[in-house]
């Protein structure tokens, strides 16, 4: 339990180090909102969808059991958050974000290096396939979501062609749309050019979380506790619990298990966050979710890793 305490804590301890820096870039005046917003903008714009777009032309072997029953868990609680905020009076676009904080894991930043120190080469190629559709399949969803939010008062017809054109403005649905067409196709991909895209996509992740830290300068945590309470259990506790029990029943062997379990346990993920505040629509509440699950995720993913490796 202790070891697996430190490789959690190893892992998390600079992504706290990147939103702390964040937060005293904007106390101290070091950056001013004009320049959070052109370094969320270039997260979204830029970095974000070169992460993607890379990882959904990368392709994967093996894996795909873990994969089924990972993805097999967040859809249900994905739909199931929706129906239930939407039955509980809450708009679309705050339901929206609401789903996407409960389904969308740190499995960059966090799941790659705790796979690899918990399970070695064999568990990263698990991981490998759940990365692979991981962000493209969310973050294209969400985006739907949030596009028929954001013109929920037009006509239906309008709605549609609206919706649509907010899509094609969209750089994350259009790299998540390019990535499936250009696998679908079977298209290869320059080495010049791959590499470019993971050395852009690379930047995603940290600079959302260097957003997160500046935007924490006027944050209300108050404000969304009760909200923020739901979300982070319903992530860290209710997802693995979810995914464990599939994954049981589809009798997966152990270390397909333990990936597919440690990934679904994963805290938030920023790339959320750098939605919500793209849309402008429960900032706050994403923000506290990636705060609060991260900071808690250091007990729970060290109890998941004991039980997985010692057990």
């Amino acid at each position: 339990m202790k070891d697996a305490f430190l490789v959690v804590l190893q892992v998390v301890a600079p992504i706290f180090a990147i939103i702390l820096g964040g937060y005293l870039a904007a106390a101290r005046g070091w950056i001013d909102a004009a320049g959070f917003k052109g370094l969320n903008s270039f997260a979204f714009t830029l970095a974000a969808p070169a992460l993607l777009f890379a990882s959904g032309t990368a392709g994967h072997q093996g894996g795909g059991a873990a994969a089924l029953a990972f993805f097999l868990g967040v859809g249900v609680l994905y739909v199931a958050t929706l129906l239930g905020g939407r039955a509980a009076g809450l708009p679309l676009g705050t339901t929206g974000g609401l789903a996407l904080d409960v389904a969308y894991g740190n499995t960059v930043m966090m799941g790659i290096p705790i796979v690899v120190a918990a399970f070695g080469q064999p568990g990263l190629s698990i991981l490998i396939a759940i990365l692979a559709l991981h962000s493209m399949l969310l973050l294209g969803a969400a985006t739907v979501i949030a596009e028929i939010a954001h013109n929920a008062k037009a006509a239906p017809l309008r709605l549609f062609v609206v919706t649509l054109a907010g899509m094609a403005r969209n750089p994350v649905f259009m790299a998540v749309t390019a990535a499936l067409i250009w696998s679908s196709l079977h298209l290869p991909m320059p080495a010049p050019a791959r590499a470019t895209l993971q050395m852009l996509g690379a930047a995603a992740a940290p600079v959302a979380l260097f957003c997160l830290g500046g935007s924490l300068k006027g944050f209300n945590a108050r404000a969304s506790w009760r909200q923020t309470g739901v979300t982070v259990g319903l992530k860290l506790v209710a997802l693995p619990v979810l995914v464990w029990a599939i994954g049981r029943a589809m009798g997966l062997a152990p270390m397909e298990l333990a990936v597919a379990v440690i990934a679904a346990a994963m805290p938030t993920g920023a790339n959320a966050f750098l939605l919500a505040r793209r849309y402008a629509t429960g900032t706050d509440a994403s923000g506290a979710a990636v705060l609060v699950s991260t900071t808690l995720s250091i007990l729970t993913l060290s109890v998941l890793l004991a039980y997985f490796t010692v057990g």
